[in-house]
């Protein structure tokens, strides 16, 4: 049996361009698991083997790979740190027992730093942090250590500080053992002498020191007794509170260093092993039922318990489908048959592979705190649970986004429609972020997807990589629908043709709902005007019309119903009749209600050189941007604010002009809004046109 204690699963994310990929290429080249380092800018990198992300220097998917490192065995997932894939981010999180966030030392906690937090605070991760890119102009560690306290609310225990700085940056001092590592300029990571502290940072490091040793032994009351009385504990002492802090998210142990220099990594991979809980000591993932509630029940990290598994990431390459998979406990061998608690079906596994980005390792068994992949199976989503077949049970499934973005799509030449729709079907399985809808009316295929840069991204790989040729529409907004007032009405259905007729009668009170409330139904009836048999069908027919809102058959938001009174009739009522009766009084209350448009807000930011902060505010206000504030960093400044998307589109070609190619930013979806009368009007009358025109 392998010791579970000597694993470590881990990711690495980070904000666009913060240094993920270049310190994970470090740390494969320092644990022997490639000979040449590949760049990011050259296109080379390991981890980045899509043909989209070597292009454009970005990551995409995220990779899984397997190292080694001071006999102790870690699975590393590069996370993508652009706003568009942050579904990739969350859904490795989701299986990862300790991350490494990754910041700036220049750009600091940047947005997407915010929100990969946010996720790895719901995921409960135990993180550390690595401030990276401290040879940079503008780098600046002690500024990024004030920014994760404010900024993030996190609790930062600093643990190297850095040897100068920008271009004199030359090592770490290493805050526990008061010791200084400097490297020389041959660029190696290997060439480094353990040497002591700079006689100008001997205060600085002693101080840091002692704030370290408080903060530990804040986690033993003994020790802390035995410090308060002049005693200092031992090194063995210090590095089991801070591993226990760590892991309980008390605080977060930080590091500082150059991942593309060769500078300061191997303290990192030290700390993961110091400090990163092993599979067994995260809280065990919660089982659920059917419905997603939990069961109080847990799936306890362990090789003699039955199968328990989680179906994370499904990704096709020219091998075929490659099902990744966390196994939670139990033992997973080749050959045997499992359980999909999601659909219900056995599964067989066949091949099963250990990562190294896109080359394998063939395996035979796998066990409880393993990460791999499987080829060739065919009904696993990604959020599935794979169980042994005689203990059936329930993971904690994933929640992904909605997609507040769609275009329009058509094959060049006939030959291509089949092509694509298989295409299309390994994507959607691949991305449970990506939408796929048919137009029933136009036949259109329409794709739907979390930003300008995902859609992008998707057409060009169904170009390349399916040999898809494709004709693209504009990008399309997603709008709702919703009320403003309450009404009060009554409704009633009838149809006599021959025979038994149709009756349903019904008394109902239509009010907007709280914000993300979605549609909700009550029935207050007493007396039985309206038998309760029927009031399910009165909620279903509410609920039909909900998909087609009446202003522009927009899906509606946030609506509650109240049954209050009504009638029926001995024979001619049933459950159809009080449906199609609902669906009337949908289509005839709702205008009545002060029916209005909403549009997708997004939380965007923008980061600009400090002399063109005045066009950017005055651009983005005229994008109907709400500017929630601004922040002077060293090299620029960040601007923050809510804007509709439908502003936004091709928003990057104007900031570059704008800021001479120097500006960037991200957006993610915040909330609904009402759109203003003028553009409702606009947006009304080309929906109007395009049904016409249908």
């Amino acid at each position: 049996m392998t010791d579970l204690s000597k694993y470590r699963n881990i990711g690495i994310f980070a904000h666009v361009d913060a240094g993920k990929t270049t310190t994970t290429e470090r740390i494969l080249k320092l644990t022997g698991k490639i000979h040449k380092t590949g760049e990011v800018h050259d296109g080379e990198s390991t981890t980045d083997f899509m043909e989209q992300e070597a292009e454009r220097g970005i990551t995409i998917q995220s990779a899984a790979t397997t190292c080694f490192w001071k006999d102790h065995r870690m699975n590393i997932i590069d996370t993508p740190g652009h706003v568009d894939f942050t579904v990739e981010v969350y859904r490795s999180l989701k299986v990862l027992d300790g991350g490494v966030g990754v910041f700036c030392g220049s750009g600091g906690v940047e947005p997407q730093s915010e929100t990969n937090w946010r996720y790895a605070n719901e995921s409960e991760v135990a993180r550390l942090i690595f401030v990276n890119k401290l040879d940079r102009m503008g780098a600046d560690f002690y500024r990024v250590v004030d920014q994760v306290k404010n900024v993030l609310g996190a609790n930062p225990l600093v643990m190297t500080l850095p040897i100068g700085i920008e271009d004199d940056f030359t090592g770490v001092v290493d805050v526990l053992s008061q010791k200084a590592y400097v490297w020389d300029d041959s660029g190696l990571p290997e060439n480094f002498e353990v040497q002591d502290i700079p006689a100008d940072m001997v205060e600085k490091a002693a101080e840091y020191r002692e704030a370290l040793i408080e903060s530990a032994v804040e986690l033993d009351d003994d020790l802390m007794m035995a410090y308060m009385d002049g005693e200092e504990p031992s090194l063995e002492d210090i590095k089991r509170c801070i591993r226990e802090g760590t892991r309980t998210m008390h605080f977060f142990p930080t590091y500082c260093g150059s991942a593309f220099k060769n500078k300061g990594v191997q303290l990192v991979l030290d700390a993961v092993i110091d400090y990163l809980p092993s599979p067994t000591e995260v809280d065990p993932q919660p089982l659920t039922d059917e419905e997603g509630q939990e069961t109080g029940e847990h799936a306890i990290v362990s090789a003699d318990e039955p199968l328990r598994a989680l179906a994370f990431k499904i990704m096709d390459d020219r091998f075929g489908a490659l099902t990744f998979i966390r196994i939670y406990s139990g033992v997973m061998e080749k050959g045997m048959t499992v359980l999909n608690s999601y659909t219900g079906k056995t599964e067989r596994i066949g091949r099963m592979v250990e990562m190294h980005a896109d080359e394998r390792t063939e395996l035979t068994r796998a066990q409880a705190g393993d990460i791999i992949a499987v080829v060739g199976m065919k009904n696993v989503q990604t959020g599935h649970t794979l169980c042994a077949t005689d203990a059936p049970c329930t993971l904690e499934p994933m929640i992904f986004p909605e997609p507040v973005i769609s275009i329009a799509v058509a094959p060049k030449d006939k030959g291509s429609v089949e092509k694509m729709g298989i295409a299309i079907g390994k994507m959607v399985a691949e991305d449970p972020s990506f939408v796929v809808e048919t137009d029933e009316d136009s036949g259109e295929t329409i794709l739907k997807g979390m930003g300008e840069l995902h859609l992008d991204i998707k057409v060009d790989i169904l170009k390349r990589t399916y040999g898809v040729e494709l004709v693209v529409g504009k990008p399309q907004v997603a709008y709702r629908e919703t009320i403003t007032q309450q009404v009060e009405d009554s409704y009633t259905h009838k149809k006599q043709s021959g025979g038994s007729g149709q009756f349903g009668k019904i008394d109902y009170r239509i009010k907007p709902g709280e914000q993300g409330s979605g549609f909700k139904f009550s029935s207050s009836v007493v007396g039985g005007n309206v038998p309760k048999e029927f009031w399910p069908a009165v909620e279903k027919g509410f609920a039909a019309m909900m998909e087609n809102g009446v202003l522009a058959g927009f899906p509606v938001l946030d609506v509650e119903v109240e049954l209050y009174d009504g009638a029926f009739h001995a024979v001619d009522s049933s459950a159809i009749a009080f449906e199609i009766a609902a669906k009337g009084a949908f289509r005839q209350s709702i205008p009545k209600a002060g029916a209005q448009l909403l549009e997708p807000i997004m939380k965007v930011d923008v980061f600009t050189p400090e002399d063109h902060v005045g066009d950017v505010i005055g651009d983005l206000n005229r994008r109907r941007g709400m500017i929630s504030g601004q922040e002077a960093g060293a090299t620029g400044v960040r601007i923050k604010g809510d804007v509709p998307l439908s502003e936004m589109f091709g928003y990057i070609g104007h900031l570059r002009t704008m800021t001479s190619g120097r500006g960037q930013f991200s957006m993610e979806f915040s909330h609904y809004a009402p759109c203003p009368a003028n553009v409702a009007e606009q947006v009304i009358a080309a929906e109007k046109e395009k049904q016409a025109n249908k």
